[in-house]
C-alpha cells in the first residue's frame, strides 16, 4: 500500500505537474530511501503513511546524517518528504503532515571542502577504468590520483616530485614541502601498485628514467605542469563529487578528514601533512565535530 501511494504521487508529479523525468526520478529515490528506512524502523509491526510521525521523520534524517550525506542533500530529501506528505494530506490519506515542523539541517558549506569516502572510492573505480583503456597516460593519471590521496600532497609538492623521491620497495615518498622542509610519508599498497604499473609503462615509452627525472611526465616527456595536474584531478572530481567547487587541494583535505574519521591521532596527521603548527591541522577536527553536531541537530528531539 505504501508503495502504491508513492507511485501515485510520482504519477501526479509527471502527469499533472509535468515535472522533468530527472526530477521525478529524484523524488522517487528520496521516497524509496524513506520507505526502506520506515520498513526497518517499524519492523514486523507493519505500518501505513498515517502511522508516520515527527519522531520517525527525525529518525530518518538521523539515519541520513550518519551516512555522511552532505547537509544540503539531507535538506533536499526532507523537502521531498514534506511535499509528499502535503500531497497525502490533500488526498486524505494522512491526517497531518508529519514532516511539516521538522527542521532541515542548517545550510552552509563546511570548510575545508572534501570528498566523502564513497566519492573517493568511486573516483578510483573510474580511474581504474580509464587506466585500462587509455594506455600509459591512463596509468599515469591513476597513479597520480592514488599518490595524491595516499600521501595527502599539496599541488606544488606533487608537481615537484622526481623519480628519486619515490621508494616503492619501502612504500614511502620524500616530499619537498613549504619552506624547503622535507618529510617522509608512507603510502598504501594501492598507490604502490599503481605507481609500479605507471613506472613500467613510462620507462617502456621513454626509456629508463634517471633518478633526477620528473616523476610525472607529459606526452612530450617533460614534467607535468601544475595546470595539467589540476586538469586531471578536477576532471575526475567533477565526475563523482556532489559538492561543487572542489579542487586538487580538496583531495588533501579528504586525506586528513578520512584519517581523523578513522581514529588517527591529530599530531600524526600534522606530521603527515607537513604542517608547522597544530592549529592548522585542528581545522580537520572541526570538520568532524561539525558532522557530529549535524547528527545531533537532526536526531535529538530537543535540539
Amino acid at each position: 500500500m505504501a508503495d502504491a501511494q508513492v507511485q501515485g504521487y510520482l504519477r501526479h508529479l509527471r502527469d499533472e505537474r509535468q515535472l522533468s523525468t530527472h526530477t521525478v526520478e529524484a523524488y522517487g529515490r528520496d521516497l524509496s530511501d524513506l520507505s526502506d528506512f520506515l520498513a526497518a524502523y517499524y519492523g514486523s509491526y507493519g505500518w501505513s503513511w498515517d502511522d508516520v510521525d515527527r519522531l520517525a521523520i527525525r529518525a530518518f534524517l538521523s539515519h541520513l546524517a550518519m551516512g555522511a550525506l552532505r547537509r544540503r542533500t539531507v535538506a533536499r530529501k526532507l523537502s521531498s518528504v514534506r511535499n509528499f506528505f502535503r500531497f497525502l494530506q490533500r488526498e486524505g490519506v494522512v491526517a497531518a503532515n508529519a514532516a511539516r515542523h521538522v527542521r532541515a539541517p542548517r545550510q552552509g558549506r563546511t570548510l575545508p571542502g572534501y570528498l566523502t569516502q564513497g566519492e573517493m572510492s568511486r573516483l578510483f573505480e573510474l580511474a581504474g577504468q580509464h587506466a585500462a583503456r587509455a594506455g600509459w597516460r591512463g596509468l599515469r593519471d591513476r597513479a597520480l590520483l592514488e599518490l595524491l590521496y595516499a600521501a595527502g600532497l599539496r599541488l606544488s609538492e606533487m608537481h615537484g616530485l622526481d623519480v628519486a623521491d619515490l621508494d616503492l620497495d619501502a612504500a614511502r615518498v620524500k616530499v619537498h614541502g613549504k619552506g624547503r622542509k622535507e618529510r617522509i610519508v608512507p603510502i598504501g599498497r594501492h598507490a604502490v601498485s599503481a605507481l609500479r604499473e605507471y613506472a613500467h609503462e613510462r620507462d617502456r615509452h621513454y626509456g629508463t628514467a634517471a633518478t633526477t627525472d620528473p616523476l610525472f611526465v607529459s606526452e612530450r616527456g617533460s614534467r607535468l605542469s601544475r595546470r595539467q595536474i589540476q586538469r586531471v584531478v578536477t576532471g575526475f572530481i567533477g565526475l563523482v563529487a556532489e559538492e561543487s567547487g572542489l579542487s586538487t587541494h580538496s583531495v588533501r583535505h579528504s586525506f586528513a578528514t578520512h584519517l581523523l574519521d578513522q581514529g588517527a591521532d591529530l599530531m600524526a596527521i600534522k606530521e603527515l601533512l607537513g604542517h608547522s603548527s597544530l592549529s592548522t591541522t585542528q581545522m580537520y577536527a572541526h570538520t568532524s565535530r561539525e558532522r557530529l553536531k549535524q547528527v545531533y541537530r537532526v536526531a535529538h528531539p530537543r535540539s
